[in-house]
């Protein structure tokens, strides 16, 4: 298969032999489990259950708020114990509100009353409302809900399914695990998504240093019909879904542009082994595979690990920490999040926990930019990094915004390859960031400014109403005396 070229980006060292010759461990049920509802891209998901409730493992605790959100279930059985705010999934570690389930041993089963039967007998609407309900997201940490790119667009057909099976994140290989154990329901999954989609064809991208993934896979496609198994180069970032519809299909996607804006659909691997599970066993997204990985853990591995485990809980499955961490990172090393502490909880784009030494991490103090331009060469996106730096540096917000920053991806490459350790994405990311505020200023500015002439208009309406209907009544009046009989003159 012919394979396109692509601009930029960057080889950094894979670090995947740690945990990518390991099967996966399943973790067992830990005594709480902490659930945000705000899990995925949009609205948080609003409560269904109430503290002092018992729920099954698989019941639904929060229900979708519109097309863009997505549901939340149980992962085990036990009682609700609380909803209040805990600390969330992020480098911020705010409060979100959060469902604590007290786990039991029991492991009872909630019984959904979704009828049983052949998945592709479905319609491409009922694939998506089943998918919906099951709370699928995004695996590979976009978590946008998957059901919205399920659905059946007639403006926009979709010709191309293509399945992500790059990882091409430094230490993570929970999806190259999931290939080489589970190929035949990966597959499966792949196929229930392009019988939804009725795409004509169905391509899964595997870098070419997971040889064990592909292998399995292409042995599954074999088995099967309507998926093609193709190598790809392991660059980062090759995951990003840009890379790979440029890659495959040779169209570069213009700034703001959706795949399915050229009839190509993008999903990840941990999405369609998802897929297959609520379409084949009805369970919906309650669990997930993360890797656990970096050189303060003791024993990395990847581990099946149900959504709401705390990430101390998963380390000292995994061993616990030979030395306290220099980071603590939920995802890959180059666009993973750093965690303020262990207490967070593993959440549905949860693919990784990294607890890295200062060895790993090769933080430096930040010098002046030589131009030396490797941050240009290695930006997937083509943008200008030493620019942006230098307008960030001065302060130069806008300056920035009219370089492109909006279009940065924030994969990391740039800071990567910059021998001054200069944080440039961190920059970017701090220019977005203000970007967004002066737009939600100037939007609410705009509101403001439109409700206080809808005021002005509302009142000089009444006033102009009150003048008319005091008219009308003056004329009224004026005309009922005017037609008033003449009376006769009083006599003594």
């Amino acid at each position: 298969m012919k394979l396109f070229g692509l601009r930029g980006g960057v080889h950094p060292e894979a670090l995947k032999h740690h945990t990518e010759r390991q099967e996966i461990q399943r973790m067992p049920m830990p005594r709480r489990l902490y659930i945000p509802l705000q899990q995925h891209i949009g609205a948080p998901a609003k409560t269904e259950v109430e503290v002092g409730e018992k729920v099954e493992k698989g019941q639904l605790l929060a229900r979708s708020q519109g097309m863009i959100s997505a549901p939340i279930h149980a992962p085990g059985s036990g009682t609700i114990i609380e909803i209040e705010e805990h600390p969330a999934a992020h480098p911020t570690g705010l409060p979100v509100r959060t469902i604590v389930i007290e786990t039991d041993v029991q492991e009872r089963i909630f019984k959904n009353l979704t009828e049983a039967g052949d998945p592709f007998d479905l319609s491409a609407q009922q694939i998506a409302d089943r998918v919906s309900q099951a709370g699928i997201v995004g695996m590979g940490g976009a978590t946008f809900p998957s059901a919205v790119k399920l659905m059946p667009n007639p403006k926009n057909p979709i010709h191309t399914l293509i399945i992500n099976g790059s990882e091409c994140e430094p230490y993570l290989t929970c999806d190259d695990r999931l290939m080489q154990e589970r190929p035949d329901d990966v597959l499966d999954g792949i196929r229930l998504i392009r019988h939804a989609l009725q795409a004509r064809r169905a391509v899964l991208a595997i870098e070419d240093n997971k040889q064990a993934a592909f292998d399995a896979m292409q042995a599954a496609a074999a088995r099967s019909d309507g998926v093609e198994v193709i190598q790809i180069p392991s660059r980062y970032p090759m995951g990003w879904e840009k890379q790979l519809v440029q890659i495959i299909t040779g169209h570069e996607l213009p700034q703001g542009q959706l795949p399915g804006g050229i009839g190509v659909c993008v999903h990840n691997v941990g999405t369609a082994f998802a897929i297959y599970r609520t379409l084949r066993i009805d369970e919906p997204l309650i669990s997930r595979v993360v890797t656990v990985s970096g050189g303060a853990v003791r024993n990395p591995q990847n581990v099946l690990v149900p959504i709401g485990t705390r990430v101390e809980d998963l380390i000292e499955f995994c061993g616990g920490l030979t030395e306290t961490p220099a980071r603590l990172v939920m995802g890959g090393p180059m666009m993973g999040q750093v965690m303020p502490h262990q207490k967070v909880p593993i959440v549905k784009g949860s693919s990784g926990i990294l607890a890295l030494t200062e060895h790993e991490i090769d933080d430096g103090p930040e010098r002046p930019c030589i131009r030396c331009g490797r941050c240009v060469i290695a930006c997937p996106v083509g943008l200008m990094p030493l620019e942006m730096g230098a307008r960030m540096r001065a302060d130069d917000v806008t300056g920035t915004e009219a370089l492109g920053v909006l279009d940065c991806i924030g994969c990391g490459c740039c800071s990567y390859v910059c021998p001054s350790k200069i944080p440039l994405v961190q920059y970017f990311n701090y220019a977005k960031g203000e970007l967004q505020d002066r737009r939600n200023t100037k939007i609410k500015t705009s509101k403001t400014r439109q409700w206080a002439q809808n005021r002005t208009e509302r009142l000089q309406r009444e006033a102009e109403e009150k003048a008319t209907l005091k008219a009308q009544r003056a004329a009224a009046k004026a005309e009922k005396l005017a037609n008033k009989p003449p009376q006769p003159e009083d006599t003594q």
